[in-house]
């Protein structure tokens, strides 16, 4: 078990077992070449004229895995892609990082990668929305729309010749994140998709699966155009010259007070990624609604999804329903 310390009984641990060998055996049953370990033979077909990629290597006229992994071909390349990698940032991810310097001009961003990630000034969305050359007071500016520990939202932009990773920032659905949990995950469990971004109407949540492990869970922030920005903007510089001489308002405090439901569907929507990753499955938006929906039938509370019997009930209910989908298949 992974990441949460569960302490399962007797009982709980022969029903984990069996769900999880029958998971794996569906999984070996589907595909058995696609799996391989440190030595296996790959299975190819020499008048393709074979490209052998990255895991691969040639002893004694065969093809043999130098990775686990799970085999890959694109056309006459042959890789193993490792289930267990690290983050390798590809340009158009989403991702969510941590701000950990405010450097002239940029901030560097903690996410889960070998080294910080650099978002420019230049490539972010400015607070007033209007597409423009930054200026010395911009820069002057910089900690008013990011400061050190703020949660950001961005998009892979590509490496730089010094090897830096840059992201940009160009619209309202990425910037600053707030009223809500980060969670770290493996990032092999984040497959990528079409959208990362999920608004969760019933429950008035936002969920971002970021590619580099990073999660966001939070309270839903209704999209905002430029105009709307614009105007928010003068006001707040308004509202900053009087608060700055007077304590925060009741007002102002209820504006961004985040009602209790909400705030319980944050930490029950949390608490399941955070199963998910400890029995390792996929993340995906439909999964954690379908335990965020059973822990609400079966009446748990929120703490309760952490405990053993919710895990395997998870584990059982997975394994029942690749079950039913393998004898429909």
């Amino acid at each position: 078990m992974r990441g949460l310390q569960v302490s399962l009984n007797q009982t709980q641990k022969i029903r984990l077992q069996r769900a999880l060998e029958k998971l794996e055996s569906f999984s070996s049953k589907s595909n058995p070449n696609a799996s391989v370990t440190v030595a296996d033979t790959i299975p190819v077909n020499y008048e393709d004229g074979v490209l052998k990629g990255h895991g691969t290597s040639e002893l004694d006229g065969e093809v043999v895995a130098t990775l686990c992994g799970v085999v890959e071909r694109v056309n006459k390349l042959v890789y193993v892609r490792t289930l267990r990698a690290r983050y390798k940032p590809e340009i158009g991810d989403i991702i969510v990082g941590r701000v950990i310097e405010v450097a002239p001009k940029r901030w560097r961003l903690e996410i889960n990668f070998s080294q910080d990630a650099v978002l420019m000034l230049s490539s972010m969305n400015l607070p007033d929305g209007i597409q423009r050359r930054r200026t010395a007071v911009d820069e002057l500016n910089m900690r008013s729309i990011f400061e050190e520990n703020d949660v950001v939202c961005a998009e892979v932009r590509g490496f730089q010749h010094d090897g830096s990773l840059h992201l940009q920032a160009r619209s309202q659905k990425y910037g600053k994140l707030e009223r809500g949990q980060l969670l770290t995950v493996s990032p092999y469990l984040v497959k990528r998709r079409k959208q990362h971004f999920h608004h969760i109407e019933q429950y008035g949540i936002d969920l971002i699966l970021g590619c580099n492990g990073f999660i966001w869970v939070g309270e839903h922030v209704e999209a905002r155009d430029d105009m709307i920005v614009e105007d928010q903007a003068t006001k707040s510089e308004q509202q900053y010259a009087t608060t700055s001489m007077y304590p925060t308002s009741l007002e102002q405090e209820e504006r961004t007070y985040t009602p209790l439901e909400t705030r319980q569907n944050i930490c029950r929507t949390a608490n399941a990624v955070r199963v998910l990753s400890t029995l390792g499955f996929s993340i995906n938006v439909e999964v954690i609604m379908e335990m965020v929906n059973l822990s609400s039938s079966l009446n748990l509370d929120i703490h309760e999804m952490l405990g053993a019997e919710f895990c395997v009930l998870v584990a059982e209910g997975e394994a029942e329903r690749r079950s039913l989908k393998k004898k429909k298949g």
